[in-house]
C-alpha cells in the first residue's frame, strides 16, 4: 500500500483549540494537495473552510466534542448548523456517561437523531466511542448501539482522552458491528505504517494530523511513492 493510498483514507485533522484561520487554512490546502478523504477542523471554521476549498476537499468537523456530554438538542443544533455551512461529514461523541451507567437505548436514540438528519441532507455521520474509557463490554455493547442508529462509522477516539486508537479495539469493532458499518481509527496513530497496518485491520478512515506532515517533508527530499 503506497503513500498515497494511504493518504486517500486519512481524515485530516486540525482541532487545536489555538488554531486560527492561518492554521485551517494550511491544512485545507494539504488536504487538497495530498487528495485526503476529508479535512477535519471546528465548526466554527466550517463555512469559511468550504468557501475556500469548494469542491476539491470533503470538510469534515465535529459534534459534542470532546467530552458528548452535551444534550442531544445541542447535538441537533450544532449537526443542523454544520451542514447548514457546508460540511460534508460530522463526527459526533456519544454520551459516554449514559453508556456507562447502561441508558443504551438513549444512546442509540441519540445516534439515531443525528444519523437522521445526516442522511437526509446526504452526510456522513462518524459516532466516536472513545474505546479508552469503555470496558470490553461496554465496546461490544456500543458497537451494537451504533449499528442500530444506522451511523455511517464507529470511531475510536477523540484523540484528547487518556488513550487513542488500538489494533485491538478495531478488531473487536470489526467483529461487533454491523456489515454496513465502517470503522475510523483516530488518536495516536503518527506513522504510514501504523496507519497501513489499521488499514489492513479493517478501517476504512485513519484520523490523523501526522500523516499529511510526514508526506509533505517525504516529498521536499523526492522520497514520496
Amino acid at each position: 500500500m503506497d503513500t498515497w493510498e494511504i493518504l486517500r483514507h486519512v481524515d485530516h485533522t486540525q482541532l487545536s483549540p489555538t488554531a486560527g484561520w492561518g492554521e485551517i487554512s494550511k491544512a485545507c490546502d494539504e488536504g487538497v494537495k495530498y487528495n485526503v478523504a476529508s479535512v477535519c477542523i471546528p465548526p466554527c471554521f466550517v463555512k469559511r473552510a468550504k468557501d475556500y476549498v469548494k469542491d476539491r476537499a470533503k470538510i469534515c468537523t465535529v459534534i459534542g466534542f470532546p467530552n458528548g456530554y452535551s444534550s442531544t438538542q445541542a447535538k441537533v443544533f450544532e449537526a443542523q448548523d454544520a451542514v447548514y455551512c457546508g460540511a460534508d461529514e460530522l463526527d459526533m461523541v456519544i454520551n459516554i456517561g449514559e453508556l456507562k451507567a447502561g441508558n443504551d437505548k438513549y444512546v442509540a436514540w441519540e445516534i439515531k437523531t443525528l444519523a437522521e438528519l445526516c442522511h437526509r441532507a446526504g452526510r456522513i455521520l462518524k459516532v466516536i466511542v472513545e474505546a479508552c474509557l469503555l470496558t470490553e463490554e461496554e465496546k461490544i455493547r456500543v458497537c451494537g448501539l451504533v449499528t442500530e442508529g444506522g451511523a455511517d462509522y464507529i470511531k475510536t477516539s477523540t484523540g484528547f482522552s487518556s488513550g487513542g486508537a488500538t489494533r485491538a479495539d478495531v478488531r473487536l469493532f470489526r467483529a461487533n458491528v454491523g456489515r454496513d458499518v465502517k470503522i475510523k481509527a483516530a488518536g495516536g496513530i503518527r506513522s504510514m505504517a501504523e496507519a497501513e497496518a489499521f488499514l489492513r485491520l479493517g478501517c476504512d478512515r485513519i484520523g490523523s494530523s501526522s500523516l499529511v506532515k510526514l508526506a509533505e517533508e517525504a516529498a521536499k527530499i523526492g522520497a514520496l511513492k
